[in-house]
């Protein structure tokens, strides 16, 4: 074997390792709960607001509910979704989100999301944040938060359209 072959052989296995390691890295598990595919979309630098989408599982037995979230780069993070009113879609905060077992409950783009109030920073597309969500029953856990470009409809990752 040629210096030429150990080299991409080598590039080969790197990039193999590295795409294995990061499929882990967009599920995350709280309880019953999975937390699949996070994602937000980038930012302008002045913006005060942003969204993330994902979309979560519940595995268990009974129902169970995200109640809150929160993460150090915004001042409020919010649950929200968008309803029709008179014709208009707006978006409107709720208390909490019901999931259900055996049936995925998808935040994304005109539907569930949670609503980033008082960014601290621009969210800029190829980096990552933290994001905490609180479950009623299943606890808490801190997920890695992927942002995106602006115009984005689903993650880039995972090779599959989100549930509708």
């Amino acid at each position: 074997m040629n210096i030429k072959n150990v080299a991409i052989n080598l590039g080969m296995a790197l990039c193999l390792a590295g795409w294995s390691g990061n499929a882990g890295a967009h599920g995350y598990k709280a309880g019953s709960i999975e937390v699949e595919h996070p994602w937000a979309r980038s930012t302008a630098p002045s913006a005060p607001s942003g969204a993330v989408y994902m979309v979560l599982s519940n595995e268990g037995k009974d129902a169970d509910r995200l109640i809150s979230a929160s993460t150090p780069i915004a001042e409020k993070a919010e649950l929200h979704t968008h309803i029709a009113d008179d014709g208009i879609m707006r978006m409107r905060p709720v208390s909490a989100v019901e999931v259900v077992p055996g049936s995925p409950t998808p935040f994304a783009p005109g539907g569930l999301h949670v609503m980033l109030l008082g960014l601290k920073q621009s969210l800029v597309s190829g980096k990552a944040f933290p994001l905490t969500l609180n479950f009623e029953k299943s606890g808490s856990v801190t997920i890695q938060v992927e942002i995106q470009g602006a115009g984005a409809m689903q993650p880039s990752h995972g090779g599959s359209e989100l549930p509708k």
